[in-house]
């Protein structure tokens, strides 16, 4: 079983503690993947908007969230 397999069953568990622990993981590793796909987006020439709508958020707010990164 994969770590990634083992977290998500962890969410899960009855235990709060185990179940906290792995959506904070999770939480963790969400947020950096969605960094990785907006770089690739942006170094592919991607729109802000284009971006937003596949997040399903506004252009505001993704634009707010990444531009500290240089974007």
């Amino acid at each position: 079983m994969s770590d990634a397999t083992k977290v998500a069953a962890a969410a899960s568990s009855r235990d709060p503690a185990i179940g906290l622990a792995a959506v904070a993981s999770l939480r963790r590793l969400l947020e950096s993947l969605e960094e990785l796909q907006v770089r690739n987006a942006r170094a592919q020439g991607w729109s802000w908007q284009e971006i937003a709508d596949v997040l399903q958020v506004s252009r505001q707010a993704v634009h707010k969230k990444y531009r500290r990164y240089g974007l």
